[in-house]
């Protein structure tokens, strides 16, 4: 039975990774594979009846999670009513999150009232109570889980930026049922129309939100609550990124979300209050044996906890698994612990087929099985101490591989950060955050605020160790590296367990893809409203802007950028270009300098710039002239000029650097947010220079950009528009695109494209590849118009 849930889960699989849902018209196979329990168990007939039924399960997990697929998918926003003001009434139906200029909060939406307006049922708002330069703003709301709303919002499609080693938020929104996101309008009336609704789920919303607003409320200003609401009631969003940072670092992220040891710690402990009580009343021991009343209230209190805290995968991994056990207990059987795994593996998926889209669904099953495989076999007592840490190696060596292809990185000090981590905050900081949760415990919360700040302390001295950083390995490495941990992790006296770990080499030696020498690589990263340009050569590599910043703590370069320039194999960059003072173009940049090391910075930015902040690299300006070779590759900065520094009142797109990069199979013109009178003096002073196979077009395809004459000179085979979807701009301008196409370049756009990659080689022809056409799947979006 266990190997069929994971033929089963390995179906569900299958279908998350298609790019169409298949025709469920192929559904009727599987009554014929189910005709195979007809045949013999035993005889010749045996194998093949073993293997129809495999196959038979493998379908039905596909087919389960592609009519569920189609169920979500029914739902979404006609693309009529995005960016179209709706009235609808609806519930808030999550713990509202805290954002620098109001709330980000889900919404059930009961009725529509705005006349053939269609709505998804489940989305996901933002109110703001501040504007751009973070003035109040009047009339603004504030809302809490549980209440019931009438709301004027504007709504868009679960659109997100596309690149290669980047989270795909789509599968995120798509995964949590939120077909469309949206703000609510501020200038529009907004009515409360009921304080409190009495439904569970809104129920469960409002006890976490008490609780989050007394931790703030006991706690004010300290750094580490954050990290007690996590985990007291699964809510991460308080967590500082810097604070995140030291976590993955040291290894030990799963501990600071609900895991499944918090989880068993918290029923453990009832188990044992319960019991201890209990066999001490005759009375209470005649109506129910004690172990019975144990294992009930054990399991009651870890559902009671798995709700509190936001029913993530690990915490329900460990309930299911929990109350498999419990019942086994209660009915006096026994059950094979990897058969308990498999149960409680079946039930996570038939509730959410898009849990195995999750990197701590592989995570949690994972770690579990590998410590039920490292330790199922072993004979003899063995000291607890011993035990603890070989389960920490077994963990840590099996888990190593995933980690790479999820993240691009193990942390080296992970056993250490955890032996130190794992008994405070699972046996003294979670019990201590639980309890403080209740009215006047305060001292609880104050102490286990005092054990975080010491356990932080203690991993700030783990952080100073190096991490293994990679590119991203292969699947096929990533599984013959599993084999490899697995081997090596056999019983002692096992021969050559050695092997093992020639196994593991493939993904732990990764040699990242890079062009050949004369080659020239250009990737249009998918920044959203912004630009972020990496060229490679054989031996070095570019960077021309850094993207958009998006709040005081979460920006491109730690976003986007570092993730992306990580999985490819890039672990430093020669040059850094900053084109100009724009938030689209350097926001992420400062996040960047203090992930990636750059050897030399090109600017139009002044040296003292708070960006610079603590950067070693040599920085200088951006000036006519400037110029070097790399492998075959010629660089040109062709503006701006060297007065323009002078003049003060200089709007700052009119001193964006402009770069020409040059190879034997192609060139790119790299021209930031130059406008109309930038492209004259380049045509005046530069003309010679700007005809290029690739263009990135100015100033996102505006208005103020993109001149006839400017065009014709340049004459580009391809033109990408960096723009967000949506955006409030109108970027790229329809008559712009036009005057493009009709001069015969091919278009890309990166909201419809997502990140687009060009490679230019001598003697062949410029090959492009369009992210979202190579990597498709079902539930990314696609309402566009095409141009």
């Amino acid at each position: 039975m266990s190997l069929a849930i994971l033929v089963f889960v390995i179906g569900v699989l299958g279908l998350q990774l298609q790019a169409h849902l298949p025709d469920m018209a192929w559904i009727w196979a599987l009554p014929l594979l189910a005709s195979a329990w007809g045949l013999p168990r035993a005889g010749r007939w045996s194998m093949l009846r073993r293997a129809l039924l495999l196959v038979f399960f493998f379908v039905s997990g596909f087919f389960y999670a592609a009519f569920s697929a189609e169920q979500r998918l029914a739902e979404q926003l006609p693309k009529a009513w995005e960016g179209v003001d709706i009235n609808m009434v609806g519930v808030v139906a999550s713990l509202p999150v805290a954002a620098e200029r109001g709330q980000r909060f889900e919404f059930d939406v009961e009725r529509v009232l705005t006349p053939g307006a269609v709505v998804p049922s489940h989305v996901q708002l933002s109110t703001y109570t501040r504007d751009f330069v973070g003035q109040p703003l009047p009339d603004a709301i504030n809302v809490h889980a549980g209440q019931r709303w009438q709301l004027t919002v504007r709504l868009r499609r679960p659109h997100a930026n596309q690149n290669p080693h980047v989270m795909d938020m789509e599968a995120v929104w798509f995964s949590r049922d939120i077909r469309a996101l949206g703000s609510v309008r501020e200038r529009s009336p907004h009515t409360l129309l009921s304080d409190q609704v009495w439904q569970f789920p809104y129920v469960i919303d409002m006890m976490r939100e008490q609780i989050a607003t007394r931790f703030d409320t006991v706690l004010a200003q300290q750094p580490y609550v954050g990290v007690l609401k996590a985990l007291a009631i699964g809510d991460q969003s308080a967590i500082p990124a810097a604070q995140w940072q030291l976590y993955q670092r040291t290894g030990i992220t799963h501990i600071i979300s609900i895991s499944g040891s918090h989880v068993t710690m918290l029923a453990g402990l009832m188990f044992a209050l319960v019991y201890f009580i209990w066999r001490r009343s005759a009375r209470l021991t005649l109506s129910l044996p004690a172990r019975r009343a144990a294992v009930l209230a054990g399991a009651v209190t870890a559902t009671g906890y798995v709700l509190l805290a936001g029913f993530g995968v690990p915490a329900q991994r460990t309930l299911y698994m929990l109350w498999v056990v419990a019942l086994l207990l209660w009915s006096g059987r026994t059950l094979a612990p990897a058969r308990i795994l498999a149960w409680a593996l079946l039930v996570v998926v038939l509730l959410d087929p898009w849990a195995v889209l999750a990197a701590g669904f592989w995570l949690s099953f994972g770690a579990v099985g590998v410590l039920l495989y490292a330790t199922g076999a072993r004979v003899g007592d063995v000291h607890w101490l011993r035990a603890w840490w070989q389960s920490q190696w077994a963990v840590t060596l099996a888990l190593a591989p995933v980690l790479l292809l999820l993240f691009g990185q193990v942390s080296t000090v992970s056993p250490l950060a955890n032996a130190v981590a794992i008994p405070l905050v699972s046996f003294l900081i979670t019990p201590l955050a639980l309890l403080g949760s209740i009215p006047y415990m305060d001292w609880a919360l104050y102490s286990a605020h005092a054990l975080m700040a010491a356990c932080v302390w203690s991993l700030q001295q783990f952080a100073a160790l190096p991490m293994w950083t990679q590119a991203q390995p292969a699947v096929w490495q990533v599984l013959l590296a599993l084999a490899g941990a697995l081997w090596m992790l056999l019983p002692r006296g096992f021969p050559a367990r050695w092997l093992g770990a020639v196994w593991m080499l493939p993904a732990l030696l990764v040699t990242p893809q890079q062009p050949r020498l004369g080659e020239l690589w250009v990737d249009a990263i998918d920044v959203g409203q912004g630009l972020s340009v990496l060229v490679r050569t054989a031996h070095h590599a570019l960077l021309f802007d850094a993207g958009p910043q998006y709040t005081s703590t979460a920006d491109t370069g730690n976003r986007i950028l570092a993730p992306y320039l990580r999985g490819e194999g890039v672990t430093q960059l020669d040059v850094l270009v900053l084109s100009h003072d724009d938030n689209d173009h350097t926001g992420g940049a400062a996040s960047l300098l203090q992930s990636v090391p750059v050897a030399h910075i090109y600017t139009s930015l002044p040296d003292t710039h708070i960006i610079f902040s603590g950067a070693i690299s040599h920085i200088s300006q951006c000036l006519p002239g400037q110029g070097w070779q790399w492998d075959g590759v010629t660089f040109e900065m062709l503006y701006p000029t060297s007065e323009s520094y002078g003049e003060v009142n200089r709007k700052d797109n009119h001193r964006s650097c402009v770069m020409k990069v040059s190879s034997a199979g192609g060139s790119v013109l790299l021209t930031a947010d130059i406008e109309a009178g930038d492209e004259r003096y380049l045509l005046d002073n530069e003309r010679s220079e700007l005809a290029a196979t690739l263009l990135i077009a100015p100033h996102h395809g505006s208005r103020t950009s993109s001149t006839p004459d400017f065009i014709n000179v340049v004459q580009p085979r391809l033109t990408v528009f960096t723009v967000g979807y949506q955006n409030r701009f109108g970027h790229p301008r329809g008559d712009v695109v036009a005057r493009y196409a009709q001069m015969g370049s091919a278009l890309a756009r990166s909201d419809r494209d997502g990140l687009v990659a060009i490679k230019f080689a001598p003697d062949q022809v410029m090959q492009v590849q369009y992210w979202r056409q190579q990597q498709q799947h079902y539930w990314w979006d696609d309402g566009y118009d095409k141009q």
